[in-house]
Protein backbone atom coordinates (compact mmCIF):
# COMPACT_ATOMS: atom_id res chain seq x y z
CA UNK A 1 0.00 0.00 0.00
CA UNK A 2 1.20 3.50 -0.74
CA UNK A 3 1.94 5.78 2.15
CA UNK A 4 -0.84 8.17 3.13
CA UNK A 5 -0.88 11.52 1.32
CA UNK A 6 0.05 14.56 3.33
CA UNK A 7 -2.84 16.53 4.82
CA UNK A 8 -1.95 19.49 2.58
CA UNK A 9 -2.22 17.46 -0.63
CA UNK A 10 -5.04 18.57 -2.92
CA UNK A 11 -7.86 16.12 -3.36
CA UNK A 12 -8.10 14.61 -6.83
CA UNK A 13 -10.91 15.59 -9.17
CA UNK A 14 -13.44 14.22 -8.64
CA UNK A 15 -12.79 13.78 -4.93
CA UNK A 16 -13.20 10.31 -3.34
CA UNK A 17 -16.82 10.09 -2.19
CA UNK A 18 -15.86 7.39 0.33
CA UNK A 19 -14.43 10.23 2.44
CA UNK A 20 -17.88 11.83 2.63
CA UNK A 21 -19.37 8.53 3.82
CA UNK A 22 -16.65 8.10 6.42
CA UNK A 23 -16.99 11.67 7.72
CA UNK A 24 -20.55 10.98 8.85
CA UNK A 25 -19.62 7.58 10.29
CA UNK A 26 -16.89 9.18 12.40
CA UNK A 27 -19.62 10.55 14.65
CA UNK A 28 -20.24 6.97 15.83
CA UNK A 29 -16.92 5.17 15.41
CA UNK A 30 -13.91 7.46 15.01
CA UNK A 31 -11.53 4.55 15.65
CA UNK A 32 -12.92 2.53 12.71
CA UNK A 33 -12.75 5.59 10.49
CA UNK A 34 -9.12 6.20 11.46
CA UNK A 35 -8.27 2.61 10.48
CA UNK A 36 -10.16 3.03 7.19
CA UNK A 37 -8.34 6.27 6.36
CA UNK A 38 -4.98 4.59 6.91
CA UNK A 39 -6.02 1.67 4.69
CA UNK A 40 -7.19 4.00 1.93
CA UNK A 41 -4.21 6.34 2.24
CA UNK A 42 -6.00 9.55 3.20
CA UNK A 43 -5.73 11.93 6.13
CA UNK A 44 -8.37 13.32 8.47
CA UNK A 45 -7.81 16.77 6.93
CA UNK A 46 -8.57 15.38 3.48
CA UNK A 47 -11.72 13.73 4.81
CA UNK A 48 -12.90 17.03 6.26
CA UNK A 49 -12.09 18.84 3.01
CA UNK A 50 -13.98 16.29 0.92
CA UNK A 51 -17.04 16.67 3.15
CA UNK A 52 -16.76 20.47 2.98
CA UNK A 53 -16.69 20.35 -0.81
CA UNK A 54 -19.63 17.94 -0.91
CA UNK A 55 -21.73 20.21 1.32
CA UNK A 56 -20.82 23.20 -0.85
CA UNK A 57 -22.01 21.30 -3.94
CA UNK A 58 -25.28 20.39 -2.20
CA UNK A 59 -26.05 23.94 -1.11
CA UNK A 60 -24.69 25.93 -4.06
CA UNK A 61 -27.22 28.36 -5.63
CA UNK A 62 -26.24 26.84 -8.99
CA UNK A 63 -26.42 23.27 -7.72
CA UNK A 64 -27.33 20.55 -10.16
CA UNK A 65 -29.87 17.80 -9.48
CA UNK A 66 -28.90 15.17 -6.92
CA UNK A 67 -28.53 12.36 -9.49
CA UNK A 68 -26.31 14.55 -11.70
CA UNK A 69 -24.27 15.54 -8.65
CA UNK A 70 -23.53 11.89 -7.86
CA UNK A 71 -22.55 11.21 -11.46
CA UNK A 72 -20.18 14.18 -11.42
CA UNK A 73 -18.38 12.81 -8.35
CA UNK A 74 -18.69 9.04 -8.88
CA UNK A 75 -18.70 8.85 -12.68
CA UNK A 76 -20.89 6.47 -14.64
CA UNK A 77 -22.67 3.92 -12.44
CA UNK A 78 -21.42 0.35 -12.46
CA UNK A 79 -24.98 -0.90 -12.96
CA UNK A 80 -28.52 0.38 -13.38
CA UNK A 81 -31.84 -1.39 -12.89
CA UNK A 82 -35.51 -0.63 -12.38
CA UNK A 83 -36.96 -0.90 -8.89
CA UNK A 84 -40.54 -0.66 -7.64
CA UNK A 85 -41.02 1.18 -4.35
CA UNK A 86 -44.71 0.83 -3.65
CA UNK A 87 -46.37 2.26 -6.74
CA UNK A 88 -43.28 4.29 -7.62
CA UNK A 89 -41.02 2.97 -10.38
CA UNK A 90 -37.42 4.06 -9.73
CA UNK A 91 -34.10 3.65 -11.46
CA UNK A 92 -31.46 2.18 -9.15
CA UNK A 93 -27.92 3.42 -9.85
CA UNK A 94 -25.05 1.58 -8.13
CA UNK A 95 -21.36 2.38 -7.73
CA UNK A 96 -18.55 0.30 -6.16
CA UNK A 97 -17.22 1.51 -2.83
CA UNK A 98 -13.51 1.36 -1.92
CA UNK A 99 -13.11 -0.29 1.47
CA UNK A 100 -16.23 -2.49 1.16
CA UNK A 101 -15.94 -4.60 -2.03
CA UNK A 102 -19.19 -6.48 -1.30
CA UNK A 103 -21.21 -3.26 -0.94
CA UNK A 104 -22.45 -0.74 -3.48
CA UNK A 105 -23.57 2.85 -3.07
CA UNK A 106 -27.12 2.91 -4.41
CA UNK A 107 -29.13 5.94 -5.49
CA UNK A 108 -32.82 5.49 -6.30
CA UNK A 109 -33.97 8.03 -8.87
CA UNK A 110 -37.70 8.64 -9.33
CA UNK A 111 -39.28 9.65 -12.64
CA UNK A 112 -38.40 13.28 -13.25
CA UNK A 113 -34.94 12.93 -11.71
CA UNK A 114 -35.67 13.36 -8.00
CA UNK A 115 -33.53 11.16 -5.72
CA UNK A 116 -35.74 9.03 -3.48
CA UNK A 117 -33.02 7.26 -1.50
CA UNK A 118 -29.21 7.06 -1.25
CA UNK A 119 -27.44 4.43 0.82
CA UNK A 120 -25.13 1.41 0.93
CA UNK A 121 -26.53 -1.97 -0.10
CA UNK A 122 -25.10 -5.47 -0.52
CA UNK A 123 -23.99 -6.49 -4.02
CA UNK A 124 -26.94 -8.36 -5.58
CA UNK A 125 -26.31 -12.08 -5.20
CA UNK A 126 -23.44 -11.67 -2.72
CA UNK A 127 -23.74 -13.68 0.50
CA UNK A 128 -24.63 -11.33 3.31
CA UNK A 129 -24.45 -11.77 7.07
CA UNK A 130 -27.05 -13.88 8.88
CA UNK A 131 -27.33 -12.31 12.35
CA UNK A 132 -29.39 -14.24 14.89
CA UNK A 133 -28.72 -12.25 18.06
CA UNK A 134 -28.09 -8.62 18.95
CA UNK A 135 -24.46 -9.56 19.66
CA UNK A 136 -24.06 -10.49 15.98
CA UNK A 137 -24.85 -6.92 14.95
CA UNK A 138 -21.37 -5.41 15.00
CA UNK A 139 -20.52 -1.99 13.52
CA UNK A 140 -20.36 -1.89 9.70
CA UNK A 141 -21.51 -5.53 9.43
CA UNK A 142 -25.04 -5.12 8.03
CA UNK A 143 -27.19 -2.88 5.89
CA UNK A 144 -30.66 -1.62 6.78
CA UNK A 145 -32.35 -4.30 4.66
CA UNK A 146 -30.28 -7.08 6.22
CA UNK A 147 -31.20 -6.17 9.79
CA UNK A 148 -34.85 -5.69 8.84
CA UNK A 149 -34.99 -9.15 7.23
CA UNK A 150 -33.10 -10.91 10.02
CA UNK A 151 -35.36 -9.54 12.77
CA UNK A 152 -38.70 -9.07 11.06
CA UNK A 153 -40.98 -7.39 11.66
CA UNK A 154 -38.65 -4.42 12.20
CA UNK A 155 -40.19 -0.95 12.48
CA UNK A 156 -38.56 2.03 10.73
CA UNK A 157 -38.02 5.05 12.96
CA UNK A 158 -37.15 8.64 12.15
CA UNK A 159 -33.40 9.20 11.83
CA UNK A 160 -31.47 11.96 13.54
CA UNK A 161 -30.12 13.36 10.23
CA UNK A 162 -30.84 12.99 6.49
CA UNK A 163 -28.15 10.31 6.07
CA UNK A 164 -29.22 8.31 9.13
CA UNK A 165 -31.82 5.62 9.65
CA UNK A 166 -33.10 3.74 12.70
CA UNK A 167 -34.90 0.43 13.09
CA UNK A 168 -36.79 -0.89 16.12
CA UNK A 169 -36.83 -4.68 16.43
CA UNK A 170 -36.70 -7.55 18.91
CA UNK A 171 -33.73 -9.92 19.22
CA UNK A 172 -32.14 -12.08 21.92
CA UNK A 173 -28.88 -10.86 23.41
CA UNK A 174 -27.36 -14.34 23.00
CA UNK A 175 -28.36 -17.72 21.53
CA UNK A 176 -31.29 -19.19 23.40
CA UNK A 177 -32.13 -15.93 25.12
CA UNK A 178 -35.49 -14.20 25.20
CA UNK A 179 -36.05 -11.55 22.51
CA UNK A 180 -36.01 -8.02 23.84
CA UNK A 181 -36.49 -4.61 22.17
CA UNK A 182 -33.50 -2.95 20.47
CA UNK A 183 -32.88 0.03 18.23
CA UNK A 184 -30.31 -0.16 15.43
CA UNK A 185 -28.75 3.04 14.05
CA UNK A 186 -27.38 3.35 10.52
CA UNK A 187 -25.37 5.96 8.64
CA UNK A 188 -25.62 5.93 4.84
CA UNK A 189 -27.43 2.60 5.26
CA UNK A 190 -24.60 0.84 7.13
CA UNK A 191 -25.04 -0.35 10.73
CA UNK A 192 -23.30 1.80 13.34
CA UNK A 193 -24.65 0.63 16.70
CA UNK A 194 -27.41 -1.32 18.44
CA UNK A 195 -28.91 -0.23 21.74
CA UNK A 196 -31.19 -2.32 24.00
CA UNK A 197 -34.41 -0.57 25.00
CA UNK A 198 -35.57 -0.92 28.61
Amino acid sequence: MNSAPEASDALPEPFPFILVLLRRMADHHPELVEDALRELGFSRAQMREANKRWQAMRHSPRRRGAAARYRSVLGAPESTSLRSVGELRCEALRWPVPLWPDLRFEVLVAPGGAVWNEWLVRVPGAPGPTPRTAADLTPWSCTVDEVARAFAPARPMEGTAPTRWRLAFEAPERPGGEPRPHVAEFTWGLLQRVTPVD
